[in-house]
């Protein structure tokens, strides 16, 4: 979550407030695409255009919270699952997630990307939260002795990206039979 003033936390009911308004904001780029009028997404949120406004001065920083959110979101499940599964089983969940996500926000990504600066910070943060857990997440599965030594997290993304973009052109069936061919490829003999 990303406060105004890193400096300054911000009180419990303005968390909720920007934490809605964020979620309401993600369902209705998601519906209606990203020119979705803000008095809109103030009302779905249940807050005033001032609240709103007060949060995200321009579209672009509710854009980049909205984007910033969906990337934290798919890294955090990579620490969570590494919690809750052997790292191999994991790092499959993971990629598979991955895979999932590409298909079903594809068009969401794609325009929060090409609306976040390839130079900002937001999207340097986002890379790097991102990287952080694919590295955290192989690592674990090369310790685990599952995973080929020669295999980096940025590997993993890129495969999940791949992966997503092919299966949304194929079967359910044959995602399953993809995914299954890359994860014996990753796989140490």
């Amino acid at each position: 979550m990303v406060t105004a003033d890193p400096a300054r936390p911000m009180r419990a009911d303005a968390r909720r407030n920007y934490e809605r308004i964020v979620a309401v904001a993600k369902e209705a780029f998601t519906a209606d695409g990203v020119d979705v009028p803000a008095d809109d997404i103030a009302k779905r949120a249940g807050v005033g255009a001032g609240t709103l406004y007060r949060h995200f001065p321009t579209r672009d920083k509710l854009i980049e919270a909205v984007y910033r959110d969906e990337i934290d979101g798919l890294a955090q499940q990579a620490y969570d699952l590494l919690d809750e599964l052997p790292p191999g089983k994991a790092l499959e969940t993971w990629l598979a997630t991955h895979v999932v996500y590409v298909v079903e926000k594809h068009g969401l990504a794609m325009t929060l990307k090409a609306s976040v600066d390839a130079g900002s910070e937001v999207f340097g943060w986002c890379q790097a939260r991102l990287r952080a857990a694919a590295d955290t997440i192989v690592k674990a599965a090369q310790d685990e002795g599952v995973l080929r030594a020669d295999v980096a997290g940025v590997d993993i993304l890129r495969l999940g990206h791949g992966l997503g973009s092919a299966a949304s052109k194929a079967s359910e069936e044959d995602t399953k039979r993809l995914l299954t061919i890359v994860l014996d490829g990753l796989r140490t003999p």
